[in-house]
């Protein structure tokens, strides 16, 4: 940084990309550098197309071009690359009325808070958010009544009924879900491993229960909202079965 008020280069850092102001006057002799002798990183990127009327040269690129490198610390990501100044040689080749010059260009960035322009609503939420949010989900699975505004009062159904379930998953400031019923599994006791065993729901979500030709069983459309899922299922019992719940 130079100690005059207005810096021969200057540095802004934004969201993408870097941009650098040059002082044609760059070290303050009164004689101006030309553009073509400045350039940035060791791609060489050339500037802005420079305005011979104006007092300064302008670099515009984002934070990982023109050969900038990148260094992550506990704290912070760190771009770097470098201006450099390259002076033609003058007429005469036996004299040097300038050196070659490099300066320096870091642009530092947080790597524990959020960084956004404020302009822009994302829709995700940070990881750490996320994390804890998982940890909030409600699942649920309920039978409906045949208008499936409520939940059902009664469990009891006889052969010929439809059994009407709503699947549903509710969060805390979680991005918004899309459920899916991988399997549901009918047994005559609260195990789900007992024998007898029927998965209506099976191979990935598949109401294997419609597959019979003598069954009304199958998924409402649309859903009501992309979290919740309702299904249909004819009311059965198990065969051999002296008893009545399922």
């Amino acid at each position: 940084r130079a100690l005059s008020p207005r810096p021969a280069v200057a540095v802004r850092c934004q969201e993408g990309q870097l941009a650098v102001t040059v002082r044609r006057d760059l070290f303050g002799t009164g004689r101006p550098v030309r553009a073509a002798e400045l350039s940035l990183g060791t791609a060489s990127c050339p500037p802005l197309s420079p305005n011979p009327a104006q007092a300064f040269v302008t670099f515009v690129a984002a934070l990982h071009e023109c050969g900038s490198t990148l260094q992550v610390t506990p704290d912070s990501l760190i771009y770097r690359t470098t201006l450099f100044y390259k002076p033609t040689r003058s007429g005469n080749p036996l004299i040097v009325r300038a050196t070659p010059a490099e300066v320096p260009i870091e642009c530092h960035y947080p790597r524990r808070s959020n960084v956004s322009s404020g302009a822009v609503h994302p829709t995700w939420a940070p990881f750490r958010s996320t994390v804890v949010a998982e940890e909030r989900l409600r699942f649920s699975l309920r039978l409906m009544d045949d208008e499936w505004s409520r939940q059902r009062l009664s469990n009891g159904f006889q052969l010929g009924d439809s059994l009407r379930f709503q699947a549903d998953v509710t969060s805390e400031g979680h991005v918004p879900l899309r459920l899916f019923v991988d399997q549901c599994v009918a047994t005559a006791t609260p195990d789900r491993s007992s024998s007898p065993r029927y998965a209506f729901i099976d191979l990935g979500g598949c109401l294997v229960d419609s597959r019979a030709e003598d069954t009304g069983s199958a998924f409402v459309s649309p859903r009501p909202r992309p979290e919740s899922l309702r299904f249909l299922v004819d009311a059965f019992k198990f065969a051999g079965d002296t008893g009545n719940l399922v």
